[in-house]
């Protein structure tokens, strides 16, 4: 097995349970909002300390940092935490499986915004996928034991922020790459850790002030909180990098192809830690989009 396959994997399960403990930490008395600044808080420090190892034994020495860069990785970074509050505040509206689920849009909406805003050219099959996905979207979209109007059921608050969570991350992730490729000097690796501890850094200083002006006491509570919400900066911090050194070693199309096994993970968490149900219907939802996202990784 090429190495790329088992840090991907590696990449899902920390992901999958990042999520499981923010949906714990939303249950715990914290707002959206500090559930989501548990991921930085704790992470931001521990990414800080592995980037100025890596360019202290690597000998890249500390990087130069273009003006081009801030743009980049603010846009990644604020729209990174919107989109986790998104998700985060799904969990309260559907459950764990159908919540990751929506996450994952992110690959369908960016190849239809391709088609709609940019005239992107498509063969047949992605067509095809992109119609599969859209059939999967409104299976889930439509909650267990909905009543009313077609139009009202599939056109809620989960649907929005499930849309939302996904096209959130779509722009965080070419944020990102922006943001590294700004870089002129130092390895893939190195480009990426620095980019990471770089963008956490604002994206805690950012959460911690809109806290402090919006939420009083939200911190403090989150800082209570630390047993929970240090893992979910330690699961964070780990899925990031397993991320960045799988896309580093194998071409983003077949990694993100591997990773919807956290489809599977989210699935089993729901069942074994929440004891969530999966309806008939969502089951049919999850496996339309699961097929349509792994025929988009694969033929984009």
């Amino acid at each position: 097995m090429e190495l790329w396959i088992p840090i991907t994997i590696g990449a899902a399960t920390a992901q999958t349970l990042r999520f499981m403990l923010q949906k714990r930490l939303k249950g715990m008395a914290l707002s959206t909002a500090g559930a989501t600044f548990a991921r930085f808080i704790y992470s931001s420090p521990l990414v800080a300390v592995i980037a100025i190892t890596y360019a202290n034994i690597s000998g890249q020495g500390m990087p130069y940092i273009p003006p081009a860069f801030w743009p980049y990785a603010i846009a990644g970074g604020t729209s990174q935490i919107l989109a986790t509050m998104c998700v985060v505040a799904l969990f309260s509206h559907r459950n764990f499986a159908v919540g990751i689920t929506f996450k994952k849009t992110e690959v369908l909406l960016s190849a239809l915004f391709g088609f709609l805003i940019l005239g992107d050219t498509f063969t047949t099959l992605t067509v095809l996928a992109m119609l599969i996905g859209l059939a999967g979207v409104l299976l889930l979209s439509d909650p267990p034991g909905g009543v009313g109007p077609w139009h009202q059921r599939i056109f809620n608050r989960a649907t929005a922020l499930g849309l939302g969570a996904g096209m959130l991350f779509g722009i965080s992730g070419n944020g990102y790459r922006g943001a590294s490729l700004s870089l002129a000097d130092g390895d893939v690796f190195y480009r990426a850790i620095i980019t990471l501890a770089l963008v956490t850094a604002f994206q805690t200083l950012a959460m911690a002030l809109w806290l402090a002006w919006r939420e009083r006491g939200e911190i403090a509570r989150v800082l209570a909180s630390w047993r929970v919400a240090g893992l979910v900066g330690i699961t964070s911090m780990i899925g990031s990098i397993c991320w960045f050194t799988a896309f580093t070693l194998q071409n983003a199309a077949y990694v993100n192809a591997v990773g919807q096994i956290e489809l599977l993970f989210s699935l089993m968490v729901g069942a074994f830690v929440f004891g969530e149900k999966v309806t008939v219907r969502e089951w049919q939802g999850l496996g339309l989009l699961t097929v349509s996202i792994i025929m988009l990784v694969l033929l984009l």
